[in-house]
């Protein structure tokens, strides 16, 4: 493991910034139309709701990553927790597929953006073109070296939240308070469904424990990294919801739901308020799938090293994983080509729901050894299940096709790891030595 002292540190506001870059990095723009179709008046508790469960789980990863600093993240902290077994393997592949649906997400919103410049006889077509388009365009961007994308992301993520900043502030002043009285709002049902189907406009926070080994000070500064970018999406993505469902009526977000942060600009900001936000969600999306297209390509190089997938995953071209990088892209393409936004939110969100609720299991286990109190990954555990069930219950009602999706999902994770544990028979190599458990 390389020491973190040969490598560059990062500060505490430069981890918040990758917490906050890492959630805010097209999700929001891509999720507000679904859950205000879901939660309508009460799309600010919904929000909350699911950063509450971020909040809490954000605890055991801090305790995690200062006991474990090491890129690995989650994969490492799942290994920790429960040996490497087949267990922990088949959900560091349940990771990296979350990962493909996050990209999925990512492509199908700068799809509907683009689209949304087009006349509307058109639209999808271009939908389908941008979407497309994006993933080759980023994928081979990372093949023949993405630096100076890498090197404008912080740019990017200060205008797109100069720019929602400018939104929130402006809408403020508009707000028509009698559209977000309780009488509006969804079902209980439908309020905690609304925040658990666009939970994974949250997982992002996560990608602060990929950096933890080059954290200064990282007992102090992880934790605060980890709550302080967790509680300003919070508060962002509430104040997102006020202005949006207090400004245009919710017939109208639901009717431009695949880009509804643009045209809820529109009433208080005019068509540049339009264009600039639809701009602002290109900008936005692109940098996520550019990102998250890396990240994801790393994971199945971790995942690949430590034995869970495919050898050939190892292999480096201009020392990337190139064909994890291709797998990933295809696969991306295919899964934002063929299903809508509702399919691929529920199949992230559950994704990240019971990779969340496994490490606050982790840190449970690990709690002797963490020094964390046992009973906030106990509640961690219950409201990321908890959540789960919500979100399945909701799904059968409304959509039952989508289990069948999650099912296969959840399946394909544990025949990979199966399949290429008995062929390959290779063991995983945790980057510290296994913690030894209660």
């Amino acid at each position: 493991m390389e020491n973190s002292s040969d490598k560059e540190q990062i500060g505490l506001l430069s981890a918040i910034a990758i917490g906050i870059g890492g959630m805010v990095g097209g999700g929001i723009f891509a999720v507000l139309g679904l859950a205000v179709q879901l939660s309508k008046g009460g799309t600010m508790i919904s929000f909350a709701l699911a950063g509450l469960i971020a909040l809490i789980t954000a605890y055991s990863y801090s305790k995690l990553s200062i006991t474990f600093p090491n890129r690995g993240g989650t994969v490492e902290y799942l290994n920790q927790g429960f040996g490497t077994g087949i267990f922990s393997g088949s959900l560091n592949v349940l990771l990296w597929i979350s990962y493909i649906v996050m990209l999925s997400l990512y492509a199908y919103a700068f799809g509907s953006y683009g689209s949304s410049f087009f006349p509307e006889s058109t639209q999808l077509f271009w939908k389908h073109g941008f979407i497309t388009l994006s993933i080759v365009l980023f994928t081979l961007l990372n093949i023949f070296g993405s630096s100076l994308v890498g090197k404008s992301e912080e740019y990017i993520v200060a205008v797109k939240l100069l720019i929602l900043l400018t939104f929130i502030g402006l809408g403020l002043s508009t707000v028509d308070t009698t559209a977000l009285a309780p009488s509006t709002w969804s079902s209980p049902l439908q309020l905690v469904a609304g925040g658990m189907i666009i939970f994974l406009a949250y997982e992002g926070f996560e990608l602060i424990a990929n950096t933890s080994d080059t954290i200064k000070n990282p007992t102090k500064n992880l934790p605060r990294s980890f709550y302080g970018s967790v509680a300003f999406v919070i508060l962002l993505y509430i104040l997102i919801a006020i202005v949006a469902v207090g400004n245009l009526p919710v017939s109208k977000i639901i009717e431009a739901k695949d880009y509804a942060l643009a045209a809820a600009a529109e009433p208080f900001m005019g068509q540049a308020g339009y264009t600039i936000i639809a701009i602002a969600a290109l900008l936005s999306t692109g940098s996520a799938i550019n990102a998250t297209l890396y990240g994801a390509t790393k994971v199945s190089y971790i995942i690949a090293k430590d034995g869970e997938l495919p050898a050939q995953l190892e292999k480096n071209i201009w020392n990337r994983p190139i064909e994890g990088l291709l797998i990933s892209a295809v696969l991306t393409i295919i899964i934002a080509n063929g299903f809508n936004i509702s399919s691929i939110s529920t199949m992230g969100s559950t994704g990240f729901l019971i990779i969340f609720a496994a490490v606050n299991w982790a840190n449970f286990r690990l709690a002797h050894k963490t020094n964390s109190r046992k009973f906030l990954p106990v509640v961690g555990i219950i409201v990321c299940i908890g959540s789960l069930i919500t979100l399945i219950v909701y799904t059968w009602r409304q959509n039952p096709q989508t289990l069948w999706v999650l099912v296969v999902m959840l399946a394909l994770s544990f025949a990979i790891e199966f399949t290429y544990r008995k062929v390959t028979g290779r063991e995983i190599k945790p980057a510290f030595e296994i913690a030894e458990k209660e």
